[in-house]
């Protein structure tokens, strides 16, 4: 992440997941670039320190998507210029303009801001863990993660790639998205590879999860704006 510039200084953290009692993690307030085995930290699965190292205090997040997701043995989290140029714009990355990236990762949806190291975080990610393998959080970075550090690595990586893609083709005037007929085979693909589970078709960008309004037209919500929705409904906004 460092020599890539993902993160800069103390930035970042990185975990891993050895068992059911134990976590690796990187330590607090220090240079990736320069970290060496014996800096990094091991904890439980509660954050309680199991050796004289501290880890990042952002290791909250790393136990929230190891909780949420049994099948997450290893979490990235950085700065990466271009996909947190979209966190600090407020836009997720989830336009459907790469079959790569449908097949392997789906959309990176956007985070609400929660102050980092708090549980404000955690409580704005929670709700998008499960169903998403990346996230973006407002004003603030990169999350990625997978069955083991590889993937969660590859994972952050393709955000990251997709991200200078996306905005290098807004430069030439716009990207052109993927029909839904080719998304389609694309969702069948990578089920059928697995790559991805049918758990990603909950994923809350719209090309990912449709749904038939009236006319014809497709739409997609989240549960939480879902809820928003019928709330407004029902105080009469």
């Amino acid at each position: 992440m460092y020599e890539r510039s993902y993160v800069v200084s103390s930035d970042g953290n990185v975990s891993v997941r050895l068992d059911d009692d134990r976590i690796l993690a990187t330590p607090t307030m220090t240079c990736k670039g320069r970290m060496t085995e014996d800096l990094i930290a091991i904890t439980d699965l509660e954050g309680r320190a199991l050796n004289d190292r501290r880890a990042s205090s952002e290791l909250a997040m790393h136990l929230l998507i190891y909780r949420e997701r049994p099948d997450v043995k290893a979490v990235c989290h950085a700065h990466p210029p271009h996909g947190t140029a979209f966190a600090v714009a407020g836009l997720p990355i989830d336009q459907p303009i790469l079959s790569e990236v449908i097949l392997t990762l789906g959309c990176v949806p956007l985070a609400a801001y929660g102050t980092p190291s708090t549980e404000e975080l955690t409580r704005e990610m929670q709700p998008l863990v499960k169903h998403h393998n990346a996230l973006l959080m407002a004003n603030h970075g990169a999350v990625a993660y997978g069955a083991d550090l590889w993937q969660a690595w590859d994972r952050l990586e393709t955000l990251e790639h997709t991200a200078k893609i996306a905005i290098l083709s807004r430069v030439l005037g716009g990207s052109k998205n993927l029909p839904a007929d080719a998304i389609e085979k694309l969702i069948n693909v990578r089920e059928k590879a697995g790559y991805l589970g049918e758990s990603a078709r909950s994923q809350s960008c719209g090309y990912l999860n449709p749904l038939e309004n009236g006319d014809g037209a497709k739409i997609s919500l989240t549960r939480e704006e879902l809820v928003e929705l019928l709330s407004q409904a029902v105080n009469g906004k």
